[in-house]
């Protein structure tokens, strides 16, 4: 599993990598173990279904039977658990097994021009570029590398539903991993959506989350479709969501020769652990 975050910053890029190692103690050692991770994650604000999840005060989404959805202050608890940064106004949506989970942020862009054809194997290059960066920070911080191996699924965007949607390929400690990144433009700013799952299980947990995302909507006034004239406009396209709005908007000639830097922190567990850990937590149910 990786879970791989892109947040604008001032004239830089943060993109933030949570990748699945195998360092996490074992399911049976955890739940033993007071104050455990196991533990500690239980614990943690779980609104369960069936309810509505309220993301950043721009959008919401349904939470049927049998998931779960964590606010923003326990979204960052979660994510810190998992040997990451702190993170804000960031949510969690996820079946009770967790044999998946997804993580939402909206990023304050402007409305983003959808008319831009995507050039897959320049953005892989300049991905690749961030991705060495990134493993510079991550030693510093004594995390395995994580190597970026190309596309599991090469972006593309959908007119209708207004999501651009792209897969990576990466390879750890933890084996190789995928993470899924869909874009749903609004209309003063995109919602990032990313999606953590293990590859052998990707195209059946990406069918399951779509269908959960027909269930997702921008407030009203917040759709991309009620965009007025005089709106903020982004200064960057479809690419620039992909390889990092601020360094796209930073480098309008050249683009893919300059990538802002790229902060790239670890995410603690197998993929197998972490599915089974929460059927342990939360009672073995599974998404319908």
């Amino acid at each position: 599993m990786i879970l791989s975050i892109s947040k604008l910053a001032s004239k830089s890029v943060c993109a933030l990598v949570l990748v699945v190692a195998a360092s996490v103690p074992s399911v049976a050692q955890q739940s033993q173990e007071p104050g455990s991770i196991a533990t500690q994650i239980t614990n943690l604000g779980w609104k369960v279904g069936p309810s509505e999840g309220k993301i950043a005060g721009r959008a919401s989404i349904a939470i049927p039977a049998n998931y779960r959805f964590l606010g923003a202050a326990d979204t960052s608890k979660f994510l810190t658990l998992m040997r990451n940064l702190p993170r804000t106004d960031s949510y969690t949506f996820a079946p009770d097994s967790l044999d998946w989970f997804a993580i939402f942020d909206f990023e304050d862009t402007g409305y983003i021009k959808d008319d831009e054809k995507i050039d897959a194997d320049e953005v892989l290059q300049s991905l690749k570029e961030g991705n060495a960066r990134g493993n510079e920070e991550r030693k510093r911080r004594g995390y395995p590398a994580l190597t970026l191996e190309g596309w599991f699924v090469p972006p593309h965007y959908d007119t209708g539903t207004k999501r651009l949607e792209w897969a990576t390929k990466l390879s750890s400690e933890g084996g190789v991993s995928v993470n899924y990144r869909i874009r749903i433009l609004g209309r003063a700013g995109v919602m990032s959506a990313v999606l953590v799952s293990d590859p052998d299980s990707l195209d059946k947990d990406i069918r399951v989350f779509k269908t959960a995302l027909n269930d997702f909507s921008f407030d009203p006034g917040q759709r991309y479709s009620e965009y007025r004239q005089g709106d903020k406009i982004a200064e960057y396209g479809l690419t620039g969501l992909i390889v990092g709005g601020a360094a796209a908007a930073a480098a309008k000639t050249g683009l893919f020769k300059v990538i802002g830097k790229f902060a790239i922190f670890i995410f603690a567990g197998a993929a197998a652990i972490i599915g089974g850990l929460f059927k342990r937590l939360f009672g073995g149910r599974t998404a319908a």
